[in-house]
């Protein structure tokens, strides 16, 4: 483990916890943990901005857009307790990166290995839509854990067009166009990969396919052991 990493990476989730620099986030997400949803009507929601996790070693950062209203804002972990978590853990699992195949809870056991799980927003923005606004503002602690993460970190998962746009941006990375599948060697030994977001939106119509997405995790394996 690398101490150093670890308490880089705590300090700053620490700060991530307590931000309130987007008051339409702050306000809606806070809102949405005290009216919540019927079928989570009993469970205390996380309802703050969430910070990231997994290995401070990590050779895949994997970078997803925001918490999910009553997925990560109820739960207190990114991809965790909804559809998304569920195709993302599967696949780590199937894959070598987490030692268990879902994602229910913070207190569920998962654990990493050789992956940390980021995002382009740390707080569920209304119908999934953030502002330009709200995305360089969260855009800080991405830059920052790129820089922590930068001497293991092999493969950059995007999750989705604005992960990939956003990342590319603060990388000042020029003329790289998204598709699924989308590798680019981006130089210091990293590739950066480009799926689909695994919303339900996506996996529900067939947008994405279980076989493109776990491809995406085999090709991420395969560069980190070449």
């Amino acid at each position: 483990m690398d101490c150093a990493a670890e308490h880089l990476l705590h300090r700053l989730n620490k700060k991530v916890i307590q931000c309130t620099l987007c008051p339409r986030l702050s306000n809606y997400i806070k809102q949405v943990g005290q009216s919540k949803v019927s079928r989570f009507i009993d469970e205390d929601y996380w309802a703050k901005p969430l910070p990231s996790f997994g290995d401070a070693r990590a050779k895949l950062l994997i970078i997803g857009l925001a918490p999910a209203a009553h997925g990560g804002n109820r739960t207190g972990r990114m991809f965790t307790g909804d559809s998304s978590g569920d195709w993302v853990a599967k696949a780590m699992f199937e894959t070598g990166f987490a030692n268990i195949s879902t994602s229910q809870s913070r207190n569920d056991r998962l654990i990493l290995k050789d992956a940390y799980i980021t995002a382009i927003l740390r707080c569920a923005p209304p119908v999934n839509k953030p502002s330009i606004f709200e995305i360089l503002n969260c855009s800080q602690y991405l830059l920052a854990e790129l820089k922590i993460l930068y001497k293991t970190t092999k493969v950059i998962l995007t999750l989705g067009k604005i992960a990939f746009n956003t990342f590319c941006l603060t990388s000042n990375l020029k003329e790289l166009v998204f598709y699924h599948g989308a590798c680019y060697s981006i130089g210091s030994g990293k590739t950066l990969l480009a799926s689909y977001h695994p919303s339900r939106r996506n996996t529900n119509t067939g947008k994405l396919t279980w076989q493109m997405w776990i491809n995406i995790f085999k090709t991420a394996r395969s560069i980190i052991n070449a």
